[in-house]
């Protein structure tokens, strides 16, 4: 009996690092409310619980610029169980961040993208072994020919991981097609694509269409693609990898229920 109680599991209490671990988890807030809709709201979606407006951590009104992306947050709202749990929210999570910590100056964001740019994933490539070359070229050689057409910007691209300076036309070529995503949360969605691949051509091409997220993904791994198929997949990495999909996921659904 006292093992049951001290969680002993084998004769022995807990130990140290189990208490720890326990106290460590967060307290999820009790699910508070019965149902979730949406609403028409000053040119906007609202998502509602119970017919009262949800906040976002900043006491903002959480609304939407479109019908389809507001029942995206709604949705994930509904799904919660008796419990809330934010790391199940990620389109919830992103949306707070847009309208709490971009919607005041979305220019900062926007020269961070082009930062980004600047040193792309893209542009630094292995000159060996062979196969790892050739996969490169597979996967980022279309994204950089597209935006190359798309945009007029000519980026240069480099053996090796020592930083090539791309030209400022290129750069200002490339920033000038961001213009159309300058609203916070399309914006939000943009950085986030960039921020988890590493290469904001990467995040444009897909953001217009030109690129599924599969191979937006794909292009984002294929270093590390190459790497586990050499030595295997660590099980805490792959954890880390599902989880930034789950975010790149929601932020690549939630630009599209913009458009």
């Amino acid at each position: 009996m006292r093992d049951i109680l001290t969680g002993g599991g084998n004769g022995g209490e807990r130990t140290p690092e189990a208490a720890a671990q326990e106290n460590m988890r967060p307290v999820l807030p009790k699910r508070f409310y019965k149902t979730v809709s949406i609403a028409p709201q000053h040119d906007a979606y609202a998502v509602l619980l119970d017919g009262k407006s949800v906040r976002t951590p900043a006491k903002a009104t959480l609304s939407l610029p479109g019908e389809a992306a507001a029942r995206l947050v709604a949705g994930e709202w509904e799904a919660q169980g008796e419990h809330i749990d934010p790391a199940a929210m990620p389109v919830t999570r992103l949306v707070n961040t847009a309208l709490d910590g971009i919607a005041g100056d979305t220019q900062p964001v926007l020269e961070d993208i082009v930062r980004f740019a600047a040193s792309d994933l893209l542009f630094y490539r292995a000159s060996y072994p062979e196969a790892l070359v050739e996969s490169q070229k597979q996967h980022w050689d279309p994204i950089l020919d597209w935006v190359g057409t798309r945009t007029g910007a000519r980026f240069e691209c480099v053996e090796g991981v020592m930083h090539i300076d791309q030209s400022r036309e290129a750069l200002a070529l490339f920033s000038a097609h961001l213009k159309p995503y300058d609203e916070p949360v399309a914006l939000a969605c943009v950085h986030t694509m960039t921020s988890l691949t590493g290469s904001a051509l990467t995040a444009y091409a897909l953001a217009e269409g030109e690129i599924s997220l599969d191979a937006a993904w794909k292009a984002a791994h294929v270093d590390e693609d190459h790497n586990i198929a050499q030595w295997g997949e660590d099980h805490e990495a792959a954890t880390r990898r599902k989880q930034r999909f789950a975010e790149m996921k929601a932020a690549a659904d939630l630009l599209a229920a913009l458009s």
